[in-house]
């Protein structure tokens, strides 16, 4: 997998893609399930996403980068969906709190964490899980979304400093 795709023949680069994948399907879907949590909306995101890399597939020059070429697919999908679920909460108002406190302290400290992250906003998301829960590098990060490795430290800072307010704020 390691050869260049280009110079592959049309039905060879076809069956190469197909194989990487399927080896990243997992990994995907766990990307995209950090960032939405939202089962149904990791699986619609994911799928989302390898049918609009296959779509683009002749733009894959090297398998190697295969995992940063398709993150920047799938992390961009998410943060779609995480604007329109915005959109749409801010045109439907505000909604009554309805869920059930978890009795468990270590449960009830991971739900007000999600609660917080869930209130980022879509860059702000994205940086903080791909940092923390894929454990990627500030310059990873940086080549998955396109953008230069200051603007993910700014945002990982903005993010942080949120966090730390929401978090404070419960107590």
């Amino acid at each position: 997998m390691a050869d260049r795709l280009a110079g592959l023949a049309i039905g060879d680069r076809d069956e190469a893609f197909r194989e990487l994948s399927a080896r990243h399907v997992q990994s995907a879907y766990r990307l995209a399930w950090a960032i939405l949590a939202d089962d149904c909306d990791a699986e619609d995101a994911t799928q989302d996403a390898f049918m609009s890399a296959w779509r683009q597939r002749s733009t894959l020059r090297d398998a190697d980068r295969f995992d940063a070429w398709f993150s920047r697919i799938l992390v961009n999908g998410c943060r779609d969906r995480l604007r329109r679920r915005a959109l749409a909460r801010r045109l439907a108002g505000p909604v009554a709190e309805g869920v059930t406190p978890d009795h468990s302290s270590s449960m009830l400290e991971r739900d007000e964490l999600y609660a917080a992250v869930a209130e980022l906003e879509p860059d702000q998301r994205i940086v903080v899980m791909l940092r923390f829960w894929l454990d990627l590098t500030v310059d990873d990060i940086a080549d998955r979304l396109g953008v230069p490795p200051g603007t993910v430290k700014s945002r990982l800072h903005r993010s942080m400093v949120r966090l730390r307010a929401a978090l404070e704020a419960l107590g």
